[in-house]
């Protein structure tokens, strides 16, 4: 018997605790039922839960748009915690988003720590 998990009950299984190492396959388009994913490509590229590493609030969403940066991007992880961290991301590791391919990157260090944040798209 093969079980069918949605995504949305996969974020939810995340969310209430589950450990990741990743939150999503990367990708998108390859059939099934995921009504929420945009015609003809990518939606975008996130982080959260137990893919951002002793994570206690944090999260990450990275627009498709930004997959065409010819420069460095950086962005908040602040999601729900209270303080902020940032990530930065060259052209070419966008790139590698935009190609499916997971990527690994370590936070600022604020509030004395940082956090290394597995980012996937969808």
């Amino acid at each position: 018997m093969t079980m069918k998990i949605t995504r949305k009950g996969f974020l939810g299984a995340a969310a209430s605790g589950t450990v990741l190492l990743l939150l999503q396959a990367c990708g998108g388009g390859g059939g099934g039922d995921d009504d929420d994913d945009p015609p003809g490509g990518l939606g975008s590229c996130s982080a959260d839960g137990g893919a951002i590493s002793g994570n206690h609030g944090h999260s990450l969403s990275i627009p498709a748009a930004d997959l065409d940066s010819a420069t460095a991007l950086s962005y908040s992880i602040r999601g729900s915690a209270n303080h902020d961290h940032t990530v930065t991301l060259s052209a070419a590791q966008l790139a590698m988003l935009k190609a499916d391919q997971s990527i690994t990157v370590t936070s600022s260090t604020d509030s004395a720590h940082d956090h290394s944040v597995t980012i996937t798209c969808a």
